[in-house]
């Protein structure tokens, strides 16, 4: 998008432009690199953040064999300054070496814990872990929403976890932090859907990535999630054609964007695909309270 096209009236927007330029977190291996790629064939210049320079450069050649602009902004995303100071170059003027803003966060770098009950987690591992997948999609939010919502509108992605919607006994830092990250992403919506925010928690199934084929729980497992199915997702995302489910958890082992798109016509739920703690019974006192809000 050129720069002159990006000053809408942020104000009352109700209708978001397709997204120009992404911004994509843990870009140099498995589903982060995926979704850059899958972005740039899709026509969209991409910001590429993590902590290797030299795998970013690698990724960053792939992006321009693909005829696209890619920009290297190596950092840290639980570093504060690092992270405001790559936001501000990715933001820069394109005549400057920028993008001349960002269309699309897509906020993916993540780890995970050890499997083992919380009683036996290494604490200074739990909390690193809460750090990179809460944190840094707070800081990389907190540094590109409000530029967003200047331009009249943008769309910020999450890659939530089926970790994220129930409780699991093991790798606890993972599963408070990928059910943070729905309240993140929720709370996201509703601050700035008036405004042209649109936000969607993506839940890309088990995909073969470096960090899950370190996982025993996955040790032998042949039923993998193809990635293709959650850089589709995004890339529909980007387009603009899924808007009418922002705020929502999607799960690409289940949906598709064209049944999102059949699903969000009938929707009626006052919480659809939100996180909400259930009613005991139907006799709960707090049925009302806990489901219609």
């Amino acid at each position: 998008m050129a720069d002159d096209a990006r000053g809408a009236a942020s104000v009352g927007v109700t209708t978001v432009a397709p997204a120009s330029t992404a911004l994509v977190t843990g870009a140099t291996r498995g589903i982060g690199r995926a979704v850059a790629l899958g972005l740039a064939r899709a026509g969209l210049d991409v910001a590429l953040l993590a902590r290797d320079a030299g795998r970013l450069d690698d990724v960053a050649d792939e992006v321009r064999g693909l005829g696209r602009t890619a920009l290297v902004l190596p950092a840290d995303v639980t570093d504060a300054h690092a992270v405001a100071d790559a936001v501000r170059r990715a933001e820069a003027p394109v005549a400057t070496g920028g993008l001349g803003g960002v269309d699309l966060l897509v906020n993916n770098a993540g780890r995970i814990d050890a499997e083992v009950p919380l009683w036996e987690a290494d604490p200074d591992e739990w909390w690193a872990v809460v750090e990179t997948n809460v944190r840094g999609p707070f800081l990389l939010s907190r540094a590109v929403v409000p530029r967003m919502l200047a331009r009249g509108g943008g769309r910020v992605v999450e890659l939530a976890s089926g970790a994220s919607t129930h409780e699991i006994s093991a790798s606890t830092a993972y599963n408070v932090s990928k059910t943070a990250l729905l309240r993140l992403g929720a709370g996201l919506h509703q601050a700035g859907h008036a405004r042209g925010l649109r936000v969607f928690e993506v839940a890309p199934g088990t995909v073969a990535t470096d960090m899950t084929a370190s996982m025993p729980m996955h040790a032998g497992r042949a039923d993998w999630t193809p990635v293709e199915a959650t850089v589709d997702m995004v890339t529909a995302i980007a387009r603009g054609e899924l808007d009418a489910c922002s705020g929502w958890y999607l799960r690409v082992t289940h949906d598709t964007p064209d049944s999102l798109r059949a699903l969000a016509a009938e929707a009626s739920a006052p919480a659809a695909r939100r996180l909400r703690a259930q009613p005991a019974g139907p006799g709960d006192p707090l049925g009302p309270d806990l489901v219609g809000r």
